[in-house]
Protein backbone atom coordinates (compact mmCIF):
# COMPACT_ATOMS: atom_id res chain seq x y z
CA UNK A 1 0.00 0.00 0.00
CA UNK A 2 2.84 2.36 0.81
CA UNK A 3 4.40 1.85 -2.62
CA UNK A 4 1.01 2.44 -4.27
CA UNK A 5 0.70 5.71 -2.35
CA UNK A 6 4.05 6.87 -3.70
CA UNK A 7 2.91 6.10 -7.25
CA UNK A 8 -0.23 8.20 -6.75
CA UNK A 9 1.87 11.07 -5.39
CA UNK A 10 4.08 10.89 -8.47
CA UNK A 11 1.09 10.91 -10.82
CA UNK A 12 -0.40 13.95 -9.06
CA UNK A 13 2.96 15.75 -9.28
CA UNK A 14 3.20 15.12 -13.02
CA UNK A 15 -0.40 16.26 -13.61
CA UNK A 16 0.20 19.46 -11.63
CA UNK A 17 3.41 20.33 -13.47
CA UNK A 18 1.79 19.69 -16.85
CA UNK A 19 -1.09 22.01 -15.92
CA UNK A 20 1.39 24.72 -14.89
CA UNK A 21 3.49 24.38 -18.03
CA UNK A 22 0.75 24.04 -20.65
CA UNK A 23 -1.91 26.40 -19.36
CA UNK A 24 -1.57 29.33 -21.79
CA UNK A 25 -4.34 30.09 -24.28
CA UNK A 26 -3.62 29.79 -28.00
CA UNK A 27 -3.06 33.10 -29.80
CA UNK A 28 -1.92 34.10 -33.28
CA UNK A 29 1.33 35.74 -34.40
CA UNK A 30 2.34 37.87 -37.39
CA UNK A 31 4.84 36.81 -40.03
CA UNK A 32 8.32 38.26 -39.50
CA UNK A 33 10.19 39.88 -42.38
CA UNK A 34 12.86 37.85 -44.13
CA UNK A 35 16.33 39.31 -43.67
CA UNK A 36 19.30 39.23 -46.06
CA UNK A 37 22.13 40.59 -43.99
CA UNK A 38 25.32 39.59 -45.81
CA UNK A 39 26.14 39.01 -49.49
CA UNK A 40 28.81 36.43 -48.71
CA UNK A 41 27.95 33.69 -46.25
CA UNK A 42 29.95 30.48 -45.78
CA UNK A 43 28.21 27.18 -46.41
CA UNK A 44 27.72 26.05 -42.81
CA UNK A 45 25.00 25.54 -40.23
CA UNK A 46 24.74 27.47 -36.99
CA UNK A 47 22.64 25.44 -34.55
CA UNK A 48 20.45 27.11 -31.93
CA UNK A 49 18.44 25.13 -29.36
CA UNK A 50 15.47 26.41 -27.36
CA UNK A 51 12.55 24.93 -25.47
CA UNK A 52 9.09 25.64 -26.83
CA UNK A 53 5.75 25.65 -25.01
CA UNK A 54 2.50 27.58 -25.11
CA UNK A 55 3.21 29.46 -21.86
CA UNK A 56 6.46 31.07 -23.07
CA UNK A 57 5.71 30.94 -26.81
CA UNK A 58 5.39 34.70 -27.09
CA UNK A 59 8.88 35.09 -25.67
CA UNK A 60 10.26 32.32 -27.88
CA UNK A 61 8.87 33.94 -31.05
CA UNK A 62 10.39 37.29 -30.06
CA UNK A 63 13.73 35.61 -29.31
CA UNK A 64 13.83 33.88 -32.71
CA UNK A 65 12.89 37.13 -34.45
CA UNK A 66 15.75 38.96 -32.72
CA UNK A 67 18.27 36.25 -33.61
CA UNK A 68 17.26 36.20 -37.27
CA UNK A 69 17.19 39.98 -37.62
CA UNK A 70 20.69 40.52 -36.24
CA UNK A 71 22.40 37.45 -37.71
CA UNK A 72 24.93 38.23 -40.43
CA UNK A 73 23.93 34.99 -42.19
CA UNK A 74 20.34 34.14 -41.19
CA UNK A 75 20.13 31.51 -43.91
CA UNK A 76 22.71 29.46 -41.98
CA UNK A 77 20.58 29.28 -38.84
CA UNK A 78 19.05 25.95 -37.84
CA UNK A 79 16.72 26.01 -34.83
CA UNK A 80 16.13 22.95 -32.67
CA UNK A 81 13.01 23.35 -30.52
CA UNK A 82 12.36 21.01 -27.60
CA UNK A 83 8.66 20.72 -26.78
CA UNK A 84 6.82 18.70 -24.14
CA UNK A 85 5.34 15.52 -25.56
CA UNK A 86 2.23 15.77 -23.37
CA UNK A 87 -0.24 17.25 -25.89
CA UNK A 88 -0.58 16.46 -29.59
CA UNK A 89 -2.85 19.51 -30.08
CA UNK A 90 -0.25 21.73 -28.47
CA UNK A 91 2.52 20.34 -30.69
CA UNK A 92 0.63 21.13 -33.90
CA UNK A 93 -0.11 24.64 -32.65
CA UNK A 94 3.55 25.27 -31.83
CA UNK A 95 4.70 23.99 -35.22
CA UNK A 96 2.11 26.07 -37.06
CA UNK A 97 3.09 29.20 -35.13
CA UNK A 98 6.79 28.88 -35.96
CA UNK A 99 6.08 27.99 -39.59
CA UNK A 100 3.68 30.90 -40.09
CA UNK A 101 5.84 33.49 -38.34
CA UNK A 102 9.08 32.32 -39.97
CA UNK A 103 8.20 30.50 -43.24
CA UNK A 104 11.83 30.69 -44.37
CA UNK A 105 13.29 29.29 -41.13
CA UNK A 106 15.06 25.95 -41.00
CA UNK A 107 13.83 24.25 -37.83
CA UNK A 108 12.87 20.98 -36.24
CA UNK A 109 10.74 20.21 -33.18
CA UNK A 110 11.72 17.38 -30.84
CA UNK A 111 9.42 15.87 -28.25
CA UNK A 112 10.59 15.71 -24.66
CA UNK A 113 8.93 13.17 -22.38
CA UNK A 114 7.94 15.14 -19.27
CA UNK A 115 8.20 12.05 -17.08
CA UNK A 116 11.94 11.87 -17.82
CA UNK A 117 12.52 14.73 -15.40
CA UNK A 118 9.26 15.02 -13.43
CA UNK A 119 10.27 12.40 -10.87
CA UNK A 120 13.61 14.12 -10.26
CA UNK A 121 12.32 17.64 -9.63
CA UNK A 122 12.50 19.16 -6.16
CA UNK A 123 10.25 22.10 -5.36
CA UNK A 124 11.88 25.43 -6.25
CA UNK A 125 11.19 28.90 -4.88
CA UNK A 126 9.02 29.78 -7.91
CA UNK A 127 6.35 27.48 -9.36
CA UNK A 128 7.34 28.06 -12.99
CA UNK A 129 10.82 26.69 -12.25
CA UNK A 130 9.31 23.27 -11.52
CA UNK A 131 8.17 22.62 -15.11
CA UNK A 132 9.83 19.47 -16.47
CA UNK A 133 10.62 21.28 -19.72
CA UNK A 134 13.03 23.51 -17.77
CA UNK A 135 15.16 20.40 -17.37
CA UNK A 136 15.23 19.48 -21.07
CA UNK A 137 18.60 21.23 -21.37
CA UNK A 138 20.04 18.34 -19.32
CA UNK A 139 19.17 15.94 -22.14
CA UNK A 140 20.05 17.94 -25.26
CA UNK A 141 22.91 15.62 -26.20
CA UNK A 142 20.46 12.70 -26.19
CA UNK A 143 17.60 14.52 -27.92
CA UNK A 144 19.45 16.22 -30.77
CA UNK A 145 20.89 14.14 -33.64
CA UNK A 146 24.58 13.30 -33.49
CA UNK A 147 25.38 15.51 -36.48
CA UNK A 148 24.75 18.51 -34.20
CA UNK A 149 28.21 18.77 -32.68
CA UNK A 150 28.12 22.30 -31.27
CA UNK A 151 25.22 24.62 -30.55
CA UNK A 152 24.02 27.74 -28.78
CA UNK A 153 21.34 27.21 -26.15
CA UNK A 154 18.97 30.12 -25.40
CA UNK A 155 16.16 30.60 -22.93
CA UNK A 156 12.81 31.85 -24.20
CA UNK A 157 12.99 35.19 -22.37
CA UNK A 158 15.91 36.71 -24.29
CA UNK A 159 16.40 39.03 -27.22
CA UNK A 160 19.66 39.06 -29.16
CA UNK A 161 20.83 42.44 -30.48
CA UNK A 162 24.10 41.27 -32.06
CA UNK A 163 25.23 38.64 -34.54
CA UNK A 164 24.74 35.30 -32.80
CA UNK A 165 27.50 33.90 -35.00
CA UNK A 166 29.97 35.73 -32.75
CA UNK A 167 28.67 33.83 -29.74
CA UNK A 168 28.62 30.52 -31.61
CA UNK A 169 32.27 31.03 -32.56
CA UNK A 170 33.34 30.96 -28.89
CA UNK A 171 36.38 28.71 -28.45
CA UNK A 172 35.85 25.99 -25.87
CA UNK A 173 39.41 25.93 -24.60
CA UNK A 174 41.04 23.35 -22.32
CA UNK A 175 38.53 20.71 -23.42
CA UNK A 176 35.67 22.65 -21.83
CA UNK A 177 32.23 21.21 -22.55
CA UNK A 178 30.38 24.49 -22.38
CA UNK A 179 30.97 28.23 -22.41
CA UNK A 180 28.97 30.95 -20.66
CA UNK A 181 29.48 34.31 -18.97
CA UNK A 182 30.68 33.81 -15.38
CA UNK A 183 29.82 36.03 -12.41
CA UNK A 184 32.43 35.41 -9.74
CA UNK A 185 31.21 38.24 -7.52
CA UNK A 186 27.95 36.37 -6.83
CA UNK A 187 27.60 34.47 -3.56
CA UNK A 188 28.21 30.98 -4.91
CA UNK A 189 27.69 29.26 -1.54
CA UNK A 190 24.07 30.46 -1.33
CA UNK A 191 22.99 28.07 -4.07
CA UNK A 192 23.63 25.08 -1.81
CA UNK A 193 22.29 24.11 1.60
CA UNK A 194 24.25 23.86 4.89
CA UNK A 195 23.81 20.10 4.53
CA UNK A 196 25.88 20.21 1.37
CA UNK A 197 28.67 22.41 2.75
CA UNK A 198 28.94 20.51 6.04
CA UNK A 199 29.44 17.16 4.31
CA UNK A 200 33.05 16.83 3.06
CA UNK A 201 32.14 14.06 0.64
CA UNK A 202 29.85 16.57 -1.09
CA UNK A 203 31.59 19.92 -0.68
CA UNK A 204 34.89 18.46 -1.94
CA UNK A 205 33.17 18.30 -5.33
CA UNK A 206 34.61 21.78 -5.86
CA UNK A 207 38.13 20.90 -4.71
CA UNK A 208 40.79 22.11 -7.16
CA UNK A 209 38.15 24.20 -8.93
CA UNK A 210 37.39 27.91 -8.73
CA UNK A 211 33.62 27.73 -9.13
CA UNK A 212 31.65 30.80 -10.15
CA UNK A 213 27.98 31.33 -10.79
CA UNK A 214 26.89 31.20 -14.42
CA UNK A 215 23.42 31.45 -15.92
CA UNK A 216 22.26 28.43 -17.91
CA UNK A 217 19.92 30.51 -20.09
CA UNK A 218 22.75 31.32 -22.51
CA UNK A 219 25.34 28.62 -23.22
CA UNK A 220 27.57 27.39 -26.02
CA UNK A 221 27.79 23.59 -25.74
CA UNK A 222 30.11 21.09 -27.39
CA UNK A 223 27.74 18.15 -27.72
CA UNK A 224 30.48 15.79 -28.84
CA UNK A 225 32.38 16.32 -25.58
CA UNK A 226 29.13 16.16 -23.61
CA UNK A 227 28.26 12.79 -25.10
CA UNK A 228 31.78 11.43 -24.67
CA UNK A 229 31.78 12.42 -20.98
CA UNK A 230 28.18 11.28 -20.37
CA UNK A 231 27.39 14.54 -18.63
CA UNK A 232 23.64 13.92 -18.67
CA UNK A 233 24.18 11.02 -16.28
CA UNK A 234 26.35 13.20 -14.01
CA UNK A 235 23.60 15.85 -13.78
CA UNK A 236 20.88 13.27 -13.17
CA UNK A 237 22.89 11.66 -10.36
CA UNK A 238 22.98 15.00 -8.51
CA UNK A 239 19.22 15.39 -9.00
CA UNK A 240 18.67 11.91 -7.61
CA UNK A 241 20.73 12.78 -4.54
CA UNK A 242 18.73 16.00 -4.12
CA UNK A 243 15.55 13.92 -3.87
CA UNK A 244 17.06 12.03 -0.92
CA UNK A 245 18.94 14.88 0.77
CA UNK A 246 18.16 18.52 0.01
CA UNK A 247 21.56 19.86 -1.04
CA UNK A 248 20.57 22.87 -3.18
CA UNK A 249 17.90 25.53 -3.33
CA UNK A 250 16.88 26.52 -6.83
CA UNK A 251 15.49 24.62 -9.80
CA UNK A 252 17.62 23.32 -12.66
CA UNK A 253 20.69 25.53 -12.14
CA UNK A 254 22.55 23.88 -9.21
CA UNK A 255 23.15 20.51 -10.94
CA UNK A 256 24.87 22.42 -13.76
CA UNK A 257 26.98 24.29 -11.20
CA UNK A 258 27.93 21.03 -9.49
CA UNK A 259 29.08 19.46 -12.75
CA UNK A 260 30.58 22.40 -14.64
CA UNK A 261 31.33 25.40 -12.38
CA UNK A 262 35.04 26.22 -12.52
CA UNK A 263 35.50 24.23 -15.73
CA UNK A 264 33.81 26.36 -18.37
CA UNK A 265 35.13 28.51 -21.18
CA UNK A 266 34.66 32.26 -20.69
CA UNK A 267 32.17 34.42 -22.59
CA UNK A 268 31.98 38.20 -22.39
CA UNK A 269 29.23 39.48 -20.08
CA UNK A 270 27.67 41.39 -22.98
CA UNK A 271 26.17 38.05 -24.08
CA UNK A 272 23.97 37.67 -21.01
CA UNK A 273 22.63 40.86 -19.50
CA UNK A 274 20.50 38.72 -17.20
CA UNK A 275 18.21 39.39 -14.26
CA UNK A 276 15.99 41.88 -16.13
CA UNK A 277 12.92 40.05 -14.84
CA UNK A 278 13.87 40.94 -11.28
CA UNK A 279 14.12 38.45 -8.43
CA UNK A 280 12.13 35.22 -8.20
CA UNK A 281 9.72 36.62 -5.62
CA UNK A 282 8.61 40.13 -6.70
CA UNK A 283 10.00 40.57 -10.21
CA UNK A 284 10.98 44.19 -9.56
CA UNK A 285 12.49 46.37 -12.28
CA UNK A 286 16.23 46.10 -12.84
CA UNK A 287 18.83 48.19 -14.66
CA UNK A 288 21.40 46.93 -17.15
CA UNK A 289 24.80 45.86 -15.87
CA UNK A 290 27.63 48.24 -16.84
CA UNK A 291 29.17 47.62 -20.25
CA UNK A 292 28.07 46.81 -23.80
CA UNK A 293 25.03 44.66 -24.59
CA UNK A 294 24.65 41.85 -27.12
CA UNK A 295 21.87 39.89 -25.42
CA UNK A 296 19.11 40.95 -23.02
CA UNK A 297 17.75 38.29 -20.67
CA UNK A 298 14.57 38.71 -18.62
CA UNK A 299 15.46 35.95 -16.15
CA UNK A 300 13.53 36.19 -12.91
CA UNK A 301 9.82 36.37 -12.18
CA UNK A 302 8.87 39.38 -14.31
CA UNK A 303 8.45 38.78 -18.04
CA UNK A 304 8.25 41.78 -20.39
CA UNK A 305 5.15 40.60 -22.29
CA UNK A 306 3.22 40.10 -19.05
CA UNK A 307 4.20 43.51 -17.69
CA UNK A 308 3.39 45.22 -20.99
CA UNK A 309 -0.04 43.57 -21.09
CA UNK A 310 -0.89 44.78 -17.60
CA UNK A 311 0.20 48.34 -18.43
CA UNK A 312 2.94 48.27 -15.80
CA UNK A 313 6.14 47.70 -17.79
CA UNK A 314 9.64 48.27 -16.54
CA UNK A 315 11.69 50.79 -18.53
CA UNK A 316 13.82 48.08 -20.17
CA UNK A 317 10.74 46.18 -21.36
CA UNK A 318 10.60 48.75 -24.17
CA UNK A 319 13.70 47.04 -25.60
CA UNK A 320 11.77 43.75 -25.90
CA UNK A 321 8.58 45.21 -27.38
CA UNK A 322 9.86 45.73 -31.00
CA UNK A 323 10.34 41.95 -31.33
CA UNK A 324 6.81 41.07 -30.17
CA UNK A 325 4.92 39.44 -33.07
CA UNK A 326 1.65 38.90 -31.23
CA UNK A 327 -1.13 40.04 -33.59
CA UNK A 328 -2.85 42.20 -30.98
CA UNK A 329 0.36 44.13 -30.15
CA UNK A 330 1.83 47.03 -32.20
CA UNK A 331 3.68 45.75 -35.25
CA UNK A 332 7.45 45.82 -35.56
CA UNK A 333 7.25 48.05 -38.64
CA UNK A 334 4.99 50.54 -36.84
CA UNK A 335 7.33 50.74 -33.85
Amino acid sequence: MEGRGEIWKMMILIMMTLRICNGARKVEYREAPKFYNSPNCPSMNLHVAMTLDSVYLRGSVAAVFSVVQHSSCPENLVFHFIAAASSSTNKSYLRRTISNSFPYLSFRIYHFDDSTAAGLISNAIREALDCPLNYARNYLANILPTYVEKMVYLDSDVVVVDDIGKLAATLLTNDAVLAAPEYCNANFTSYFTPTFWSNPSLSLTFANRKPCYFNTGVMVIDLQRWRAGDYTTKIVEWMQLQKRIRIYQLGSLPPFLLVFAGNIAPVDHRWNQHGLGGDNFLGLCRDLHPGPVSLLHWSGKGKPWARLDTGRPCPLDALWAPYDLLRSSPSFLES
